[in-house]
């Protein structure tokens, strides 16, 4: 079993990286779903998702293509876009955070937003 330890970010993770931490970690770490040992895991997350916001910011605010070496060339962005959307959704099934990945992390939350016994960690 993990250890009961504050869970917090790892330092490297960034400000923008911090900001997705905040939003989706709380409940997590409620259920037990995010722990002591999974931070790193969750760090790359957080980052990956943090990238692909500002990669998809870039996107948004210049031409898809973009003048290269041998005429028009994809934007860069759109590769950095791509990659961490990859990134992120490795990490986020494992972590139980697309609709179909969530069916696979059980948890028995009680009403006070806790969770009874150790049922709440992945299956699989």
């Amino acid at each position: 079993m993990p250890p009961a330890v504050e869970i917090v970010p790892p330092e490297w993770v960034s400000e923008k990286g911090r900001a997705v931490w905040d939003r989706l970690a709380p409940s997590m770490i409620t259920r037990k779903i995010l722990t002591a040992w999974d931070v790193d895991a969750f760090g790359v997350l957080c980052e990956a998702l943090a990238r692909y916001a500002v990669a998809t910011a870039l996107v948004n605010g210049s031409a898809l293509l973009v003048p290269g070496g041998g005429g028009q060339v994809p934007n860069p962005a759109l590769k950095v876009q791509a990659d961490s959307e990859r990134t992120f959704l490795t990490f986020a099934a494992r972590f139980g955070l697309t609709p179909s990945d969530r069916q696979a992390i059980k948890t028995e939350v009680s009403a006070d937003g806790g969770t009874s016994g150790d049922a709440g960690r992945l299956l699989s």
